[in-house]
């Protein structure tokens, strides 16, 4: 299977990655599958966002604070999550959010489906043995319905590949706008900044310099008007117990 995802992906992910990531997949799966059963929230399927108020985002979040990436940014991958884990349960597997009736886990059930997947994987040879070793089972089991398995691995395999990527696509997108913020509100541009003000004291001045150590008040900074930034400044630097947090 790592090798198929390698293929599919051009990420060289172990066995332990896959099984980490299909962990964390199938528990925002059971997180996300739980909030349009409550009534106090509902869900957008074009755009991914799930809407609820504030108090009741509040006290899910209390038990569960994962749901807070989710609060924030919704799940854009549900119809991938739900090709992964709501297919039908008839090769060993476990519908987690039916056993639980709905209810979230506080702690993931064991990873056993994936080692499942895998198994399956490598062990198409072995099905065609078994089958081929059994006269009874070759009227039961045609090559078709072996085909039908196979094909629907595939699919499962797929859409693990797909929200993988996806999720992988939107962190380097989350990194980038960081790093683009961080470069647009940077220190030595703060500094910049400050040499330009004139009349600005010595002790406001390093005051300034100590305070740009916190992204907020850069941002803040940089964000006001020239003729605003020493009031500002004066505010923050001569009263430092008011300075930003």
């Amino acid at each position: 299977m790592c090798d198929d995802f390698y293929k599919k992906t051009s990420l060289k992910w172990d066995k332990e990655q896959l099984k980490n990531r299909y962990g964390v997949l199938r528990r925002q799966y059971v997180l996300v599958k739980s909030l349009p059963d409550r009534s106090e929230f509902s869900w957008n399927e074009s755009t991914g966002v799930i809407i609820g108020t504030d108090e009741a985002w509040s006290d899910f979040t209390k038990g569960h604070p994962d749901a807070e990436t989710i609060k924030a940014s919704g799940c854009s991958i549900y119809k991938q999550l739900c090709t992964i884990f709501s297919e039908p349960m008839t090769n060993g597997k476990h519908d987690y959010s039916a056993e639980l009736g709905g209810q979230v886990p506080s702690s993931l059930p064991s990873l056993e489906p994936l080692g499942r997947i895998q198994e399956e994987s490598s062990s198409s040879s072995e099905e065609v043995e078994d089958v081929a070793d059994d006269p009874d089972a070759v009227q039961l089991s045609a090559p078709g319905l072996i085909s039908s398995r196979k094909r629907g691995r595939r699919g499962i395999d797929d859409a693990i590949a797909a929200a993988i990527l996806e999720m992988a696509a939107a962190s380097k997108l989350r990194t980038a706008a960081v790093k683009q913020r961080n470069a647009r509100y940077s220190i030595p541009s703060c500094i910049k900044e400050l040499d330009e003000i004139e009349g600005l004291e010595e002790r406001v001045y390093f005051a300034a310099v100590e305070l740009f150590n916190n992204p907020n008040a850069r941002e803040i900074f940089l964000s006001l008007k020239g003729d605003k930034r020493l009031t500002w400044l004066h505010c923050k630097c001569v009263a430092p117990s008011n300075a930003l947090e």
